[in-house]
């Protein structure tokens, strides 16, 4: 069975042969058939995250597939997996067979392709729950979505739209003439997120869901005082159930076209370059490696 596998952090992964897992109760096995790199295994791979698997490790938290063997699902059902555990704590899906908890198992419809199976977890119950649980944005109000071109930004502008606010995908300071916002949801972090609270209205909010662009902060605490906004962490390990009751919904939404994730694909043996490109200015989507 082939599985790419990183040997020490910051080094390039490679596709090695591994043993096949063997199935135990409470645990399925998949049968791969694609498997998300996001930056959450870029952090792990950099030896920068807070656990991680004992090297060497499998990479990937996310992937769709076909059940070979398990106990909640029978052999030949099309499922998509996460699970915390996956790829941080122990081997990932970065590889042709998984042995999956059970629990990080749910049915991927039949009008979700598998890519899209893989991709979709993270940025739309990200979006979903940031705009919902956490901003509790309302009808009529002002958001300002920055990294609306990432995958978890273009879901929150069409989440935010269909429920019915006014959408500026913009950063940095106000144009002149530009209203403030009531939400600003930040997906970039980094040194522009200072520039950006600046456009919410006292009273208002902000939630930080990602910081592909820095994950320091410095900030002005005197003026931050002054602007009165909430700053709310998005943290979607805590939240994860919030995420997986919306799943159904949010995949019916895909399959019917009402929302849109781009995904890009490469091949196993290019998951070193699939690391790479989510570095890359104005990438777009996620990127799936197909198994």
């Amino acid at each position: 069975m082939r599985a790419v596998r990183v040997h020490a952090f910051n080094q390039l992964p490679v596709v090695e042969e591994v043993a096949e897992p063997e199935q135990r109760p409470g645990h399925s096995i998949v049968r791969l058939r694609a498997a998300t790199v996001g930056h959450i295994d870029r952090t792990v791979w950099s030896g920068n995250f807070l656990q991680h698997p004992p090297l060497p490790y499998v990479p990937g938290v996310e992937g769709a597939g076909i059940v070979v063997s398990g106990e909640r699902f029978a052999p030949g059902t099309r499922v998509w997996l996460r699970a915390a555990d996956l790829g941080t704590r122990q081997d990932g899906t970065w590889r042709e067979l998984v042995d999956a908890p059970d629990a990080a198992l749910g049915l991927l419809p039949d009008g979700v392709d598998m890519a899209t199976g893989s991709a979709f977890f993270s940025p739309c119950t990200s979006a979903w729950v940031a705009l919902n649980d956490i901003a509790r944005l309302q009808p009529g109000e002002r958001v300002r979505i920055t990294g609306a071109s990432g995958a978890v930004g273009s879901i929150a502008v069409q989440l935010a739209q269909e429920i019915g606010a006014a959408v500026s995908t913009s950063s940095g300071p106000l144009a002149e003439g530009e209203a403030g916002v009531d939400l600003l949801l930040d997906t970039i972090g980094g040194p522009m997120l200072e520039e950006n609270l600046r456009a919410v209205v006292p009273g208002g909010r902000a939630v930080l869901v990602g910081y592909t662009a820095g994950n320091e902060l410095a900030l002005n605490l005197a003026h931050f005082l002054q602007r009165d906004v909430a700053l709310l962490p998005l943290n979607m390990f805590r939240r994860e159930p919030s995420g997986r009751a919306a799943a159904p919904e949010l995949l019916a939404r895909l399959a019917d076209g009402r929302l849109q994730l781009a995904v890009q694909t490469f091949a196993l043996e290019e998951a070193a370059r699939a690391m790479q490109w989510i570095t890359e200015r104005g990438h777009r989507g996620r990127a799936v490696l197909t198994v």
